[in-house]
């Protein structure tokens, strides 16, 4: 028996995870917190979402990461399809801005969230919206160059 069924599963759910994550959190929990709730407690939810998801984020970069270089080592790099070399680098850019978004705007609204500086929170919130926006953007177009392949590619 060969790993590539379970590595195809760990790429797949892992993918789903983040990206549908990104979509829920979008789409979903950010128009209906800005509906609901005023800025500081939008603002302490999304601190605690962010605690919570971004765990589950790190554990699927790295199943990503490990299960997609597997699979590609198996092939070979340079006889790997092309789509599939397009969803390396696809990937390669959303860890980044996944890195990005922990490092820099999610480190910033922590510290203004506890410190109670709402203007400072709101503002590294709206940089989280627009690098999340973006990424999901990017999972979207990775999903569709992994299932579409060689069309796309």
């Amino acid at each position: 028996m060969t790993p590539q069924p379970l590595l195809l599963f760990l790429h797949i759910a892992s993918v789903t995870l983040w990206v549908g994550g990104m979509f829920f959190a979008y789409v979903c929990l950010r128009p209906a917190a800005a509906a609901v709730l005023e800025p500081p407690l939008r603002l302490k939810l999304w601190r605690q979402v962010f605690e919570r998801f971004f765990v589950w984020v790190w554990g699927a970069v790295v199943v990503i990461a490990a299960s997609g270089m597997t699979m590609l080592g198996q092939v070979g790099f340079a006889a790997a399809p092309r789509n599939w070399h397009l969803m390396l680098a696809l990937g390669t850019v959303m860890i980044a801005v996944f890195v990005y978004v922990f490092v820099v705007p999610y480190a910033a609204l922590k510290r203004a969230v506890a410190a109670e500086d709402w203007k400072a929170a709101g503002a590294a919130l709206n940089r989280i919206r627009h690098a999340v926006g973006g990424n999901l953007l990017l999972g979207v177009v990775t999903i569709a160059v992994a299932t579409l392949g060689r069309l796309l590619a």
